[in-house]
């Protein structure tokens, strides 16, 4: 019995259904949409649109400045690495000149220079003995 009153709903509202005219689907109100249609200009929607630019614009610049500080502080790095390793080759040239200054045979040859001249005979040590007073 159900079915029979199904059939018969269905039967009657079939050819309703298809009479009815079938509306357009409405496109989204959107920038693209409104962008390519080109009613972006003619309608009003450009003052609506406004506050997003200037976000747009804002984040641009605020990229721009960012990779330009990236970019210096990456310059000041480079600088400085080439500085230590500069005076890394410094260090190492003062620090070989000096354990070759300072070997006994060069001490001596700048003593004899100026009139000193090493000892041959071995120092002497000196002992005092404290009961001797």
């Amino acid at each position: 019995m159900s079915e029979r009153i199904q059939n018969t709903l269905r039967d009657e509202l079939e050819p309703r259904l298809k009479e009815m005219p079938k509306e357009p689907k409405a496109m989204p109100r959107n920038f693209f949409t409104l962008l390519l249609k080109g009613d972006f200009i003619t309608e009003n929607t450009a003052v609506r649109w406004l506050p997003f630019f200037v976000f747009l614009g804002g984040l641009a610049m605020f990229y721009i400045t960012n990779r330009h500080f990236a970019e210096r502080n990456i310059r000041e790095i480079d600088k400085a690495n080439k500085e230590l390793k500069e005076l890394r080759w410094e260090y190492m040239t003062t620090k070989a000149e000096l354990m070759f200054l300072s070997k006994q045979t060069e001490v001596a040859a700048r003593a004899e220079k100026i009139g000193l001249k090493e000892s041959i005979e071995p120092p002497k040590k000196i002992v005092i003995q404290e009961n001797e007073n």
